[in-house]
């Protein structure tokens, strides 16, 4: 049944709900994972496809659209990480959800500041991007032309463009179509979106939790708990695992994996920046609308999902090939590379009483224990070689994770 007919433009869009109760109909209660694939990303109804969520208006705001500093930062880092990589010729930056291309705005700004470092190497941006409403905002502006479609046959990228500073900047639905090659990956508030299973620990071992519509309400979703096992609760919780109830993000485990085999192979770093814990919560699914907290199996498609990102599995899942830092919270990350400094110094620059405060106001969202500062983690994937100190001298701290000296 054709669920969306574009020959039929005034019929109202099909309703999310509508869609997973008659799939539960006919297949029976889907996993909390497929219910978050279905509700976020549905080529029709879902929500990062339908929507712009992002600012003020949407149901959340990001670190790069409250703070410049923000990706500033990020760009030093990148930068710092390549010289330490022994600035190899070709960097491509890679983001992964690039959001409204803020945060690649803010690093590109850094990239032309510092072309002097970046001397003789070719740069390029490419961004993954599911939502092709997102992909044209964040062309907007980071593209001179707002870039045009790629449709050529063997074309892995959907749009291409070029910066005012004639930067290549490509966009693609999956990381795997992102082209070879010394890359610096970053994924900000990205892998919290991607879908997880949870499990419940009961007496005869863990079952999986699954969405099901309550027998009370026809037109409302409730979890209920797998009688039997689930080919996920057979192979996800680990061997030895204390909690009651976890939450696991197979995806981002496939997703770590394929960025730890780039950067063994091609060389480069990924920072994965976001909220989440090592290994402790349990239960953290959550439903954003208008900035509140709004109940997971509520008119699903109307508000974002979110879970909190378990980083002790994401290092497990990157194996021996790479080194891990971190997970550090964004406060220390921050401060490691010189948020203070740069704030002195901009504050110095601004006789406007308005923009002071701002700027103040912004950082304290940014750093404070009480917002963002201790809920967010920053972590790290890094080539093996680069902790391993030759002869002499020892290895380049990495920033962000050890204070940043600026010489």
């Amino acid at each position: 049944q054709n669920l969306y007919s574009s020959s039929q433009p005034d019929r109202p869009r099909p309703s999310m709900l509508r869609h997973l109760t008659s799939k539960i109909k006919a297949t029976g209660p889907i996993p909390v994972a497929e219910y978050m694939r279905e509700v976020l990303t549905n080529p029709v109804t879902g929500y990062y496809v339908r929507n712009n969520m992002l600012g003020p208006d949407g149901d959340f705001i990001t670190s790069p659209e409250i703070s410049q500093i923000f990706g500033e930062l990020i760009g030093v880092w990148i930068i710092s990480e390549w010289m330490a990589s022994g600035r190899p010729r070709r960097l491509q930056l890679v983001e992964l959800g690039p959001g409204r291309g803020s945060l690649a705005a803010d690093v590109l700004r850094v990239f032309g500041q510092l072309r002097s470092v970046l001397a003789e190497a070719s740069v390029s941006l490419h961004l993954v991007e599911v939502s092709p409403a997102l992909s044209l905002v964040q062309a907007g502006s980071l593209t001179a032309d707002g870039g045009r479609a790629a449709n050529g046959e063997d074309e892995a990228a959907y749009r291409r463009g070029e910066t005012a500073a004639g930067l290549p900047v490509s966009w693609y639905r999956r990381l795997e179509d992102v082209p070879a090659g010394f890359s610096i990956f970053v994924a900000h508030e990205f892998f919290d979106a991607l879908p997880i299973h949870k499990f419940q620990r009961t007496e005869r071992g863990w079952r999986e939790v699954l969405v099901d519509i309550d027998p009370e309400k026809p037109d409302a979703l409730r979890f209920v708990v797998a009688p039997a096992p689930t080919l996920a609760s057979a192979t996800l919780p680990q061997e030895g695992e204390r909690r009651p109830h976890v939450e696991v993000c197979a995806e981002g485990g496939v997703l770590v994996q394929q960025l730890a085999r780039r950067i063994a192979e091609d060389g480069g770093a990924a920072l994965i920046a976001d909220y989440g814990h090592d290994g402790t919560k349990t239960d953290t699914f959550r439903g954003f609308k208008g900035h509140r907290l709004h109940h997971v199996l509520d008119s699903p498609g109307s508000a974002d999902l979110t879970a909190d990102v378990d980083f002790s599995y994401l290092r497990r899942m990157a194996g021996g090939g790479v080194a891990c830092v971190g997970p550090v919270t964004q406060r220390s990350f921050l401060k490691n590379m010189g948020i203070d400094a740069r704030m002195q110094a901009l504050l110095r620059s601004c006789g406007d009483p308005a923009v002071r405060k701002q700027l103040l106001a912004s950082y304290d969202l940014l750093t404070s224990p009480a917002h963002m500062g201790e809920r967010f983690h920053f972590f790290g994937l890094l080539h093996p070689s680069r902790l391993q100190a030759p002869p002499t001298p020892a290895p380049l701290p990495v920033a962000g994770f050890a204070e940043l000296s600026y010489t």
